[in-house]
């Protein structure tokens, strides 16, 4: 089953469950499903709200309770909590109000906050108010994307869907094949050169 699937069979429980965990995909999927009728954008940014503050309350308190436990028994955390850190470091009101717009810190960002010095009502008022906007935000941004595709689909034809679709999927094969030839140039040209 696939997100949006889960989101039609299981609706603003699936909304809560992908954005306490993980957040954009679903949000923005939610968003759309809100432009179509199938939710309610007001229950959908809610829910997002509620269920992401939760998620990064959570994470910032394992960070406070057992940060350093949990960097050892997950090392893949380390790279991220050790950006967090910097940035919180040079930027601290404006990384923890926007942590969960940063890619990769949505779970090590909270993680590293709790593990510095920033007092928990401080993270949670400022918490919730990124919540509030992130919710806004990523749930109109579906939604109006799932207003253009339906207002662009509406006016196109099932030939047109399958040439854009074919050339949508060539451009994507063009892209991944060059990435793949700039990948190996740059392993060929190690430390020594390429031989």
């Amino acid at each position: 089953m696939n997100i949006p699937e889960l989101i039609q069979n299981y609706g603003y429980a699936a909304v809560a469950v992908g954005t306490f965990l993980e957040g954009e995909t679903v949000l923005l999927l939610a968003g759309a499903a809100a432009s179509r009728g199938h939710l309610a954008m007001p229950w959908v940014i809610a829910v997002a709200t509620v269920a992401s503050f939760a998620g990064d309350q959570l994470f910032f308190y394992l960070g406070r309770a057992y940060g350093p436990a949990l960097l050892q028994r997950f090392p893949k955390l380390g790279a991220g909590t050790a950006r967090a850190r910097v940035l919180l470091e040079r930027h601290n009101t404006p990384v923890i109000l926007s942590v969960r717009f940063l890619y990769g810190l949505r779970i090590a960002g909270p993680l590293a906050i709790g593990m510095s010095g920033v007092g928990w009502l401080r993270f949670f008022v400022l918490n919730l108010i990124g919540a509030v906007v992130w919710a806004c935000a990523i749930a109109a941004l579906g939604y109006g994307t799932g207003q253009a595709l339906a207002s662009v689909l509406g006016t196109i034809d099932a030939d047109e869907i399958w040439t854009m679709g074919v050339l949508l999927v060539a451009g994507v094969l063009i892209w991944l094949i060059a990435r793949f030839r700039a990948a190996r140039r740059r392993v060929g040209e190690g430390p020594l050169g390429s031989e």
